[in-house]
């Protein structure tokens, strides 16, 4: 592992005076002009991710991320195709816009190396404008702004992170994918709310998210399984924001988060779904506003309210001490298995279970659990195969194949970005 600093109020967590080389070690990187690349950023409520793909080969040449820790970003890696790391530094800014601006001045200095031709972006939403991938201009922007009441928790980083790359990087195109567009064609039964139907105008319709990471899947299970179209199929994304989507004939049918990603399931640090009047009690008992309402609800709630971490690795490791963290955990499985049972009835069966998301992929406790007492839908898990995080994990006499994979919401990004640079004539 090699650890560097750009700037020279960072240190070395090696040696303790600044390292000046700005731009890090270049014999890491090919030293002649390499293709222009394709730059996916992926922005989650606490996490950075980005990669960088060759335009011609449209493979990953490296990938990098931001640790954080507490609500803060620590240090800031960068690895090879092979998952080694290249970078490593101690980030001087502890918040999102100083990651950001960081990995900016990062780009900068290996521009020789890795030339930008397109920059696709993560965006929760577009509200009821924009679902398909778009080229990002002023009017585009203007939408974002005009729906951020829709996804507050989101969408401000979002265009401050677009506004950050136009004017550092001017005149390279950059193109907005929508987590929302996966579900456009849920039918009307699950797409809107029983209210006035005024409200669909302001942009109150169930949305659903994770849709990059389930466009991901649904390519891998192509490659898997024959004829996946015809397959009823329910995807687990599992993770610090965790939903699940029901997909017949190749059409997300339904899904469990609605109008915004706290909706659904228990998760983190969200409260997922909640009965009406909790939030009228809330306003009315506690005299919450909506700024409060919002904090509470997507920062203070689900399994952090119950046992003081929305960690499952940490409340894993608790939970044979710590009542509430098993107690937090028997919640999250519970409405994981809940939420498998109403999608199944929704598509009248279940072909293909596949659990992906940080939890869903490496998380061979929680996968267990949810499954546990499925098998009257035909789920059967191989012990040992779920243990070892294969990638098929249901036992032969499964009636449901079960599925645990790692998604790569990037490589969806880039994709899309792909399409706009070489359009189809």
């Amino acid at each position: 592992m090699i650890c560097i600093t750009f700037y020279t109020t960072l240190r070395s967590p090696i040696e303790e005076k600044p390292i000046s080389n700005l731009g890090g070690i270049y014999n890491k990187y090919p030293m002649e002009r390499t293709n222009d690349c394709i730059l996916a950023l992926n922005m989650g409520s606490s996490s950075f991710k980005f990669k960088l793909f060759d335009v011609l080969t449209r493979k990953m040449k490296i990938s990098g991320m931001a640790k954080s820790s507490g609500g803060k970003f620590l240090e800031f890696s960068v690895r090879d195709s092979e998952g080694q790391i290249l970078e490593q530094w101690f980030l001087s800014q502890k918040d999102k816009k100083g990651v950001i601006d960081e990995f900016i001045q990062w780009l900068k200095s290996h521009e020789k190396e890795f030339p930008l031709a397109c920059i696709g972006h993560r965006i929760v939403q577009g509200g009821p404008v924009h679902f398909d991938p778009i080229v990002i201009n002023q009017e585009v922007i203007s939408d974002l702004q005009k729906y951020i009441y829709l996804a507050p928790n989101h969408l401000p980083e979002e265009i401050h992170l677009i506004k950050s790359f136009s004017a550092a990087f001017e005149g390279i195109k950059q193109i907005a994918c929508f987590d929302t567009c996966f579900h456009q064609n849920m039918p009307h039964n699950a797409r809107y709310y029983p209210l006035d139907e005024k409200y669909r105008a302001s942009g109150l319709i169930r949305y659903g998210f994770h849709g990059l990471s389930y466009e991901f899947i649904m390519e891998r299970l192509a490659e898997q399984i024959m004829y996946p179209a015809r397959q009823k199929i329910i995807i687990a994304h599992l993770g610090n924001g965790a939903s699940m989507v029901a997909v017949k004939k190749g059409i997300g049918i339904d899904t469990t988060m609605g109008i915004s990603p706290m909706g659904g399931m228990v998760m983190g640090t969200r409260s997922g779904d909640l009965d009406p009047g909790v939030v009228l009690l809330l306003m009315k008992q506690e005299d919450l506003n909506a700024d409060q309402l919002d904090d509470l609800l997507s920062k203070h709630s689900g399994m952090l309210a119950i046992a003081g971490s929305g960690d499952v690795e940490e409340l894993l490791d608790q939970e044979k001490t710590n009542p509430k963290a098993k107690e937090a955990l028997n919640l999250f499985c519970y409405q994981a298995k809940k939420s498998i049972g109403a999608l199944a009835a929704a598509m009248g069966g279940l072909d293909t279970l596949v659990f992906t998301g940080g939890i869903g992929t490496h998380s061979s406790v929680i996968r267990e659990r949810i499954c546990r007492d499925l098998s009257f839908l035909g789920i059967i898990l191989e012990q040992q195969a779920n243990y070892d995080n294969s990638e098929i994990i249901s036992a032969e006499s499964s009636w449901v194949t079960v599925c645990a994979f790692e998604t790569n919401e990037e490589q969806i990004i880039a994709q899309h970005a792909y399409n706009f640079l070489n359009p189809k004539i």
